[in-house]
């Protein structure tokens, strides 16, 4: 599979239209995939208790969702859960909600859940736009995860780009006061866009002069792990709502 074909859990942009209309763009290809045996089983055993059902929508209560008030963040797109299941490990005293429309996906993480007992982590299996705009309150999050997302290189797929004003917009809206962005890419030229789009935000606060060091909560995926060793760079970017 080509590295930019690779399911992409992320939401919709808005095109305008020749006839000014609107209409919503996906930025993902939906590629449901086959899950295996023990995915299966995690997904019907450990999904009732930590997925978060869509339908219907409904503004969640972090404190009830959890057991307890702790920082939130939430995940965009967290493809098969690794780096999404070691971070909630690492930081047990934060509450992680991750947003994902790729079954197996899905499947993969709830079985790193079961595998390793994390419990402070939850799942929503829905378009993440819809489920920023139905169920997260306006400045709850202390912070967002959005880490290489798809990056659409061919130019006339650039509109698909998930890193767009429209979207950045709605982040910042969720987030609290110095609640912070953390984005990551392996492409360059996504890199550059995504950089560009957040300088342009007046609601956020670079916290480097461009790209960031990597935090060292952020390990490496066995995605990253395969482009690093094949020389690719990665970028991150954390921006903090002013």
């Amino acid at each position: 599979m080509p590295r930019w074909s690779r399911a992409a859990p992320y939401n919709f942009v808005m095109e305008e239209k020749e006839n000014l209309h609107l209409r919503p763009i996906r930025s993902f290809v939906l590629r449901q995939g086959r899950m295996s045996p023990a995915q299966t089983r995690a997904y019907e055993t450990v999904g009732p208790k930590f997925m978060v059902p869509h339908d219907p929508p409904a503004m969640l209560e972090y404190a009830k969702l959890f057991g307890r008030a702790a920082p939130t963040i939430v995940e965009i797109g967290f493809g098969m859960g690794e780096s999404t299941a070691a971070i909630a490990k690492l930081q047990p005293e934060k509450n992680f909600i991750g947003i994902e429309v790729h079954t197996p996906g899905v499947g993969a993480l709830l079985k790193l859940i079961g595998e390793q007992e994390i419990s402070n982590l939850r799942i929503v299996q829905h378009d993440a736009v819809e489920v920023l705009k139905q169920m997260i309150p306006d400045g709850s999050l202390d912070g967002f995860h959005i880490f290489f997302p798809d990056p659409w290189p061919k130019k006339r797929h650039h509109k698909r780009r998930l890193i767009q004003p429209d979207l950045v917009k709605l982040l910042v809206q969720k987030l609290k006061p110095d609640g912070y962005l953390h984005l990551a890419t392996d492409w360059e030229d996504y890199a550059m866009h995504m950089l560009e789009v957040l300088q342009a935000e007046p609601g956020l606060a670079n916290t480097a002069e461009t790209f960031a060091p990597r935090p060292d909560y952020r390990g490496t995926s066995g995605f990253e792990r395969k482009g690093l060793a094949k020389g690719h760079d990665v970028w991150d970017l954390v921006y903090r709502r002013k």
